[in-house]
């Protein structure tokens, strides 16, 4: 009778053994890449507070949030690793399904490739040092490396697509660590027209008007607001109008860097000068285009190598020139910006609706549309 009873435990043990080898060999796709392109908003985004801090009025018309979809999501809030296989009921179809509608959550790239340049970095037609310039990857800005050789990665960035040498870009690991640093979080306006407000409340002065698709950097989530950065200044906008996400930038086309009939030499030097020094980094107070400018100091230094001079502070340069309306401006022409009617930003208008500026301690040197606040004043300077 023991040794029966032995012989059925064994046995037993034996089959759960089995089991356990059956499912851990089922295929399991590589772990999920690290980063996430989408922040999770957590429970006071889900429980609107009912105060003087009410949002309904600050947009024009109102525009949902989307529902971010996490692997975790669609295992139905099993764990996630080979580990948890052994015990979950899901199968390899489920985590086949989970692994793709996830892979994209860093940062939205598959294979993502970092220019490690200390400018730019030459996108090219055809894998050749010789090929047609067809965009420029700034440094630390992010692409989608289709594929690569030795030599040669074809890549795809923004709407810009081609080659740039492997020597300058970081891929695999040591991409996504950097992709980790770089990162900036943005709230992308999901309205017509977004008020930002200097306080978080409806009672706020509204400083500006943000259009559709705009995106503005973020400082914190605050509830049912978010502190986001308006160029160097802190200020608020709806949560309710907006999608936060983790970014990293990415290529400008030749096309945003060519301007139309009736532009002089002088206005094109310019505007390709000023864009030599995009993403080096914002200073206060400084003058540096290559250690740190703050936003009247870029302008002022760009305009010094060709003989204007300019004061030193936004508000006195806004006083220069000729003022011309918005949409009159042409490359080389100033756009200021305000605070209620107190200028604290300006920006060198280089054609296609964009501007170049200093903009914050994160961001650096960039370029934005013109759009990306509401425009106060245009000022020129350059007479041709």
């Amino acid at each position: 009778m023991k040794r029966r009873k032995n012989l059925l435990i064994i046995t037993c043990v034996t089959l759960l053994l089995t089991s356990f080898v059956v499912q851990a060999s089922m295929p399991v796709p590589d772990l999920l890449p690290f980063g996430q392109l989408k922040l999770d908003k957590g429970p006071a985004w889900e429980e609107k507070q009912v105060s003087g801090n009410s949002v309904e009025n600050d947009s024009v018309e109102e525009d949902g949030a989307e529902e971010v979809e996490t692997a975790q999501d669609v295992l139905d809030e099993d764990a996630i690793g080979s580990g948890a296989i052994l015990i979950s009921d899901k199968t390899a179809e489920d985590y086949e399904l989970a692994y793709e509608r996830a892979k994209n959550a860093n940062w939205g790239y598959t294979n993502l490739g970092i220019a490690d340049v200390g400018d730019n970095l030459n996108v090219r037609a055809i894998a050749a040092e010789d090929g047609r310039l067809v965009g420029k990857l700034p440094r630390n800005a992010a692409c989608e490396v289709l594929d690569s050789d030795d030599t040669w990665a074809h890549i795809k960035s923004g709407s810009v697509e081609g080659y740039v040498s492997l020597d300058y870009l970081l891929t695999g690991v040591p991409a996504k660590f950097k992709a980790e640093e770089l990162a900036v979080t943005v709230a992308k306006v999901t309205t017509d027209s977004l008020k930002v407000r200097a306080e978080a409340n409806t009672e706020s002065e509204v400083i500006t008007l943000v259009a559709m698709g705009e995106e503005l950097e973020v400082a914190a989530v605050e509830g049912d607001w978010v502190k986001v950065l308006l160029d160097d200044d802190e200020v608020y906008v709806s949560a309710e109008y907006v999608e936060v996400s983790a970014e990293l930038g990415t290529a400008v086309t030749m096309t945003e860097l060519l301007y139309g009939q009736g532009v002089s030499d002088v206005r094109v030097d310019v505007c390709q000068y000023a864009k030599e020094f995009i993403g080096n980094p914002y200073v206060w107070g400084g003058t540096s285009l290559t250690k740190g400018a703050d936003c009247s100091g870029f302008v002022m230094k760009v305009f010094q190598k060709y003989g204007v001079k300019l004061p030193r502070n936004s508000r006195s340069q806004a006083n220069c020139g000729t003022t011309i309306k918005v949409s009159e401006a042409k490359p080389g022409d100033l756009i200021f910006y305000a605070r209620g009617k107190t200028i604290n930003h300006v920006a060198i208008y280089i054609g296609n609706g964009q501007v170049v500026h200093a903009s914050s301690p994160k961001t650096g040197i960039k370029i934005s549309n013109i759009s990306y606040r509401t425009p106060f004043k245009a000022v020129r300077i350059l007479y041709d």
